[in-house]
């Protein structure tokens, strides 16, 4: 009798602690509403829309009836659509450079919307183009190659060079109680559809995902093979 109650007493508060450390871990990234505003390049024409950086859409009616080609840099206005939850832009022109010398500091700040190629220890490069140390990055969020990123960089008006002066993800949500499909190795798959690997993951003290197991998770958009979202931080509900 003791020996079960001793047992009873272990798993009540085991599912106490671990119904704190979830709670903590709803703090991580919180979501963010409202519209984006920031630099892209169109990169493609399709019959009935277009792309600026492969993953946001738009029409030609909210470009102001001006043409506009694949390569050309664009300053776009960007809502998650409630239908597909996909990115679309509501507003999309041809970026004007007004950024002089004798001008104030931040008139030379711009927003971008970019996709991390690379990561070198220190130096990590969005979109191969602008160069960003990791004291930069959002609180919580660990850069991985793939991730799609909302970057505010500084222009140096003499040389035109980019310096990187905040980076954190273009979009990142809170996911309940899903299903971890598979592990292999220090990769996983959750939901089938959320990619996931130990080298970037916070996890609570002691655990390790294991298939079957129900989790809470917050995803960032992240290209990764066959997924378009990237878990970077997992917390279990319930556990086989």
């Amino acid at each position: 009798m003791h020996r079960l109650i001793s047992r009873a007493l272990a798993f009540f508060r085991r599912k106490a602690d671990l119904e704190v450390e979830r709670a903590q871990h709803q703090t991580l990234l919180e979501d963010d509403t409202g519209l984006k505003t920031g630099q892209g390049v169109v990169t493609k024409f399709c019959s009935d829309y277009d792309l600026v950086d492969e993953s946001i859409y738009f029409s030609t009616d909210v470009t102001g009836n001006v043409p506009l080609k694949v390569g050309q840099k664009v300053t776009a206005v960007v809502e998650e659509d409630k239908t597909s939850h996909g990115l679309k832009a509501i507003k999309v022109d041809a970026f004007s450079d007004n950024c002089h010398g004798d001008g104030p500091p931040d008139s030379c700040k711009r927003v971008s919307f970019g996709c991390i190629t690379s990561l070198m220890g220190g130096a990590d490069y969005i979109s191969h183009t602008i160069y960003f140390s990791l004291d930069v990055v959002c609180k919580d969020f660990e850069p991985y190659q793939g991730d799609r990123v909302e970057v505010e960089f500084a222009v140096q008006p003499d040389t035109k060079s980019r310096k990187a002066l905040s980076v954190k993800p273009l979009r990142h949500k809170h996911v309940h109680e899903v299903c971890i499909s598979s592990v292999h190795g220090r990769h996983g798959v959750v939901d089938d559809t959320i990619f996931f690997t130990l080298d970037s993951l916070k996890l609570p003290a002691g655990y390790v995902p294991q298939p079957n197991d129900i989790v809470d998770v917050v995803i960032v958009e992240s290209v990764q093979s066959c997924y378009i979202w990237r878990a970077v931080s997992m917390t279990p509900v319930h556990i086989l």
